[in-house]
């Protein structure tokens, strides 16, 4: 009996002590504001001349936005461009990042 009882104890303990270790282990945003922004931050985009990622966030879209009006373009969401346009907005991307204001 007292075996049994030591075997329970042990599960216990073991499982009291791996339970936080658990919920440490995956952060989780604690809400709607907070994981969107989370999200914003992860949404990358991948430059494939200079073989670079490249975040898409707000600035990065206002960015992108005035490459459309400059070209007279309807908006058009960026992963709806074809590879081509892609690529050229990159191109003028990093040929305009020295004017750009931080």
């Amino acid at each position: 009996m007292d075996r049994k009882k030591q075997v329970w104890a042990s599960l216990f303990l073991s499982g009291a002590l791996l339970v936080p270790m658990a919920t440490l282990a995956r952060t989780m945003p604690q809400d709607d504001h907070e994981r969107h922004e989370q999200e914003e931050h992860e949404h990358r985009v991948y430059d494939p001349d200079r073989r670079d990622y490249h975040v898409w966030d707000q600035r990065e879209d206002e960015v992108y936005r005035h490459w459309l009006e400059e070209k007279h373009d309807a908006y058009v969401a960026y992963d709806r461009l074809n590879r081509k346009r892609q690529r050229e907005y990159w191109k003028w991307r990093h040929e305009h990042e020295e004017h750009e204001h931080h």
